[in-house]
């Protein structure tokens, strides 16, 4: 396992109340009601904000790999997440997939782009090998 040399920032959330429950940041700027995925109670789930998330990460990471490249992103560049939770064998699983649209874009750039993103990406090394994941061009 690899241990972090510096850390950049922590994340800092306090949860009561699991699925039923609410999630306030130490900072205050995060304060969400939870509730259970397919529900009609008001909140948010934990896939949700995993996908919000990951996806905003990937977006850094396409830009991180854009600039080594000197290549100019489009401001319409979005990544639409999904992450299942599902089971198998009565064990909890989730899955994911991130649709990436890069308009105007080469698509063997964009590949090359989404590809290297991938590898950086911290949230993609977390669920490396643990999860499926299915990348996308849109």
């Amino acid at each position: 396992m690899i241990t972090i040399d510096k850390v950049l920032y922590t994340g800092k959330t306090h949860t009561t109340g699991g699925r039923d429950g609410a999630s306030r940041s130490s900072d205050g700027r995060l304060d969400v009601r939870l509730s259970p995925p397919g529900s009609a109670a008001p909140g948010t789930n934990p896939e949700q904000l995993f996908a919000a998330g990951w996806s905003a990460c990937f977006i850094g990471a396409i830009g991180i790999a854009a600039a080594k490249r000197k290549v100019k992103l489009p401001a319409d560049l979005s990544v639409d997440a999904e992450v299942d939770l599902g089971t198998i064998e009565g064990a909890y699983l989730l899955q994911a997939r991130l649709k990436v649209s890069m308009p105007g874009i080469d698509a063997a750039l964009a590949h090359a782009l989404v590809e290297e993103a991938h590898q950086t990406c911290p949230y993609s090394k977390a669920t490396r090998g643990n999860i499926n994941v299915d990348l996308t061009l849109v």
